[in-house]
């Protein structure tokens, strides 16, 4: 597996992830504060997330199936962009359990 597969997943998981955590605030701001401005907030910030949370799904796929995960682990890994920090955790785990399967892009230097 390439190390830009795991990349493009890191990078989708963190932006999911904060996405997600800023949305939770949003709605904690426009319906427990009723603070102002917390409606447009909202729901700019939840276009957002819905939107790149379709790219973290298919980047995610791409990421199990390349990985040769069975599919309980791939749900349970597509599903960790709908909980609050659960991206984070799982992507931190997710990159240490593949880090020995990275092919290096860069080919090996030959012996004269």
């Amino acid at each position: 597996m390439k190390k830009s597969v795991l990349t493009r997943y890191r990078v989708m998981a963190y932006v999911t992830g904060v996405l997600l955590v800023l949305l939770t605030l949003g709605v904690i701001a426009k319906y427990l504060l009723k603070m102002d401005g917390a409606d447009s907030f909202t729901t700019a910030i939840g276009i957002a997330h819905g939107w790149l949370y379709v790219v973290y799904l298919v980047v995610a796929f791409d990421l199990g199936a390349k990985a040769k995960w069975p599919v309980k682990k791939q749900l349970w890994v597509l599903l960790a962009g709908t909980v609050p920090t659960a991206a984070f955790f799982v992507e931190r785990r997710i990159s240490h359990e593949l880090e020995n399967k990275i092919v290096d892009s860069a080919p090996a230097p030959v012996k004269a």
